[in-house]
């Protein structure tokens, strides 16, 4: 049984910094891709970075292209998501992700009939 638990998300200012961390167990980080999705009130699920097993390939949002970097570490089946000048508009809650796919070069990788989810952790930029 694949649990994501998501973590390090609060209230910041722009221009901030954050960093998620998605501590995962039940799941083998070598096997498929892990990704960090958002959704803000009123919008619907989004992808924010991706990346395939072993970091062959990664994936962004053009909106956080250059600001947000998605980092695994196998020894500790955790994955990070770096986000550094915050923006209002990346307030959201922000959720952690484990596919089946083995290597995603695009969203649908994370199709729900092949994806885990976590609980999410909130981020809120002002």
């Amino acid at each position: 049984h694949v649990q994501l638990v998501e973590s390090g998300g609060g209230s910041v200012q722009e221009g901030g910094s954050l960093t998620l961390s998605c501590a995962t167990s039940g799941y083998d980080l070598t096997s498929g891709c892990m990704g960090w999705f958002r959704q803000a009130p009123g919008k619907e699920r989004e992808g924010v970075a991706a990346v395939s097993p072993g970091g062959v390939s990664s994936v962004y949002a053009d909106s956080v292209k250059g600001r947000f970097t998605i980092s695994e570490d196998n020894a500790n089946h955790t994955i990070y998501l770096q986000m550094n000048s915050l923006k209002p508009e990346d307030t959201a809650m922000y959720y952690c992700a484990a596919s089946s796919v083995g290597y995603c070069f695009s969203w649908r990788a994370f199709s729900n009939d092949r994806t885990s989810w976590g609980q999410g952790t909130q981020v809120t930029v002002s």
